[in-house]
């Protein structure tokens, strides 16, 4: 049979990233969007209706936005803090609640345990973007949900040199997805790919620890600073989520948002200044990134906290000292 199918070094992958998130089993795919499209589609089809988070990927609120309504699968985009607008949300058409949780880019928290319950009552699958959390820091499958899915390109894989995605749930709904959305969609992953994968997730423990490690620690001196207006990290105690996020999570990453004072031209202004920080639109790497978002991409809006100023830090591996500074010096040349 055609690797397609099966391959024996992507195969090792899948298995310890279905050991990694207590899943029955997991499939690798060719990227993080190929693995949130296998996912859906393997529970909505036509006239079907989905109900999603508002804090989520760019690319992932276009294909529920854009391109699943041209296969006559609507989505209502919900708060899902709020139980109440998610049940409201929920029509007799409806086969799948999307999450994201942290939200990136605004580290909004859901309360998987409920929302997983929400759905067994209705018969609905749920699907979550782990790509944050990582199964270092969080593991939904074991508070209720159906699928997790990653952009394994990002913390799994963790050295910035491998494009994949992954999608983990029990054996049954792993089986059916490798019977129809792999096998007949082709989204496939290369054998070398896989390998690469392979190494970065030997470290995947001792990166996390650092990743977190360091991420509360820019996130508690940045709150401190008065050229910041606001910055949103769930590991910090005045984050509105932080007794839930504490909750269901071990750890809070290396990815937050901030906003700068002054707005857009303030926060190009702060990543320009920036020296150990390049500026780039991927993160979970080695390397510290810096991202000024605009508010008026539709992807983004202000309810999800993206107002003028906004910028994304992904708080890599270096020095910690060290990125403190540099965010210090960037900092004052803009006060």
């Amino acid at each position: 049979m055609y690797t397609r199918g099966l391959n024996p070094t992507v195969q090792v992958v899948e298995e310890k990233i279905a050991l990694l998130e207590r899943a029955g089993g997991a499939r690798l795919l060719g990227s993080g969007m190929a693995a949130i499209t296998a996912a859906i589609l393997s529970a909505a089809r036509n006239g079907d209706h989905v109900v999603a988070v508002r804090s989520i990927y760019s690319n992932a609120y276009r294909l529920l936005n854009g391109y699943l309504p041209t296969l006559g699968i609507a989505t209502t985009f919900a708060d899902f803090t709020d139980l109440d607008a998610v049940e409201a949300a929920i029509r007799p058409e409806t086969r799948v609640l999307y999450l994201e949780s942290p939200g990136n880019p605004g580290m909004h928290i859901v309360d998987l345990e409920a929302v997983a319950r929400m759905a067994q009552e209705r018969g609905l699958v749920t699907v979550i973007d782990n790509t944050l959390a990582t199964p270092y820091n969080q593991r939904p499958l074991e508070m209720g949900v159906d699928l997790v899915v990653h952009s394994v390109s990002k913390y799994l894989a963790g050295h910035s040199d491998v494009v994949a995605g992954a999608v983990a749930g029990s054996e049954k709904r792993m089986r059916a997805i490798s019977a129809n959305e792999i096998r007949d969609l082709g989204g496939i992953i290369g054998p070398f790919e896989a390998w690469l994968i392979l190494r970065g997730i030997r470290t995947l423990g001792l990166r996390m620890q650092a990743h977190n490690h360091a991420g509360l620690a820019v996130a508690c001196r940045l709150a401190e600073r008065s050229e910041i207006e606001r910055v949103h990290y769930a590991g910090l105690p005045s984050h509105p989520q932080h007794a839930l996020a504490s909750r269901q999570m071990r750890g809070f990453s290396g990815l937050m948002g901030v906003v700068v004072r002054g707005g857009m031209p303030a926060a190009i202004s702060f990543a320009n200044a920036l020296r150990l920080f390049g500026i780039g639109v991927s993160w979970g790497g080695f390397e510290s990134l810096a991202l000024p978002m605009s508010p008026e991409d539709p992807a983004m809006s202000p309810e999800l906290g993206i107002v003028p100023g906004f910028v994304r830090l992904s708080i890599g591996l270096e020095d910690e000292a060290d990125l403190l500074e540099d965010l210090d010096n960037a900092l004052r040349g803009i006060g």
